[in-house]
């Protein structure tokens, strides 16, 4: 039987145990995380100079590997034919064509154009998985899963905030 002392201690020693862990996972995430910090890219820029150029919440997820809140993207609801580009060097990401509705409030594609992304091992918030990142500035665009449609079988679980969608231009000849 249990008594209050017990679930005191049994208390002190989840907590201790939980905060050893998170110690242990954050000191492996920078020893073996090969990330966009780690790596070298055709576009670097100093952290004043990204924050010049890109708004705070854009800095926040493109540079800081931060996430948008689910549902605050229009780029979520947008089908129309076009590209997505990076928000950082306006690399061209995902084709319109590759893009499907998930329905967790973020856009999500199921293939990314060739040449234009790049992914690295992310092991934070106690959990591994595949981050998304422009193959070119190295700006965090968002998460891979293995949980979306056919062909592929992927999604792309992207923040909106991190790309720009630029439409088809209609040719006009005549």
């Amino acid at each position: 039987m249990f008594n209050r002392r017990d679930f005191g201690l049994a208390g002190i020693a989840l907590i201790a145990g939980a905060a050893g862990l998170r110690a242990a996972n954050t000191h492996a995430k920078e020893e073996t995380m090969t990330g966009p910090s780690e790596m070298t890219f055709e576009i670097t820029k100093t952290e004043e100079e990204w924050r010049k150029i890109l708004m705070p919440e854009q800095f926040h997820v493109l540079r800081k590997q931060g996430t948008e809140r689910a549902g605050t993207s229009p780029l979520d609801k947008i089908y129309d034919p076009g590209t997505f580009v990076c928000a950082g060097c306006e690399l061209p990401v995902f084709s319109s064509e590759t893009k499907f509705n998930s329905g967790t409030g973020w856009p999500s594609f199921h293939e990314p154009l060739e040449n234009g992304i790049g992914t690295s091992t992310d092991r934070s918030f106690f959990m591994m998985r595949t981050e998304v990142h422009c193959r070119r500035c190295g700006g965090h665009l968002g998460h891979l899963f293995n949980d979306g449609p056919p062909p592929t079988g992927l999604r792309h679980c992207m923040n909106g905030v991190a790309m720009k969608f630029v439409p088809e231009t209609k040719s006009t000849t005549g």
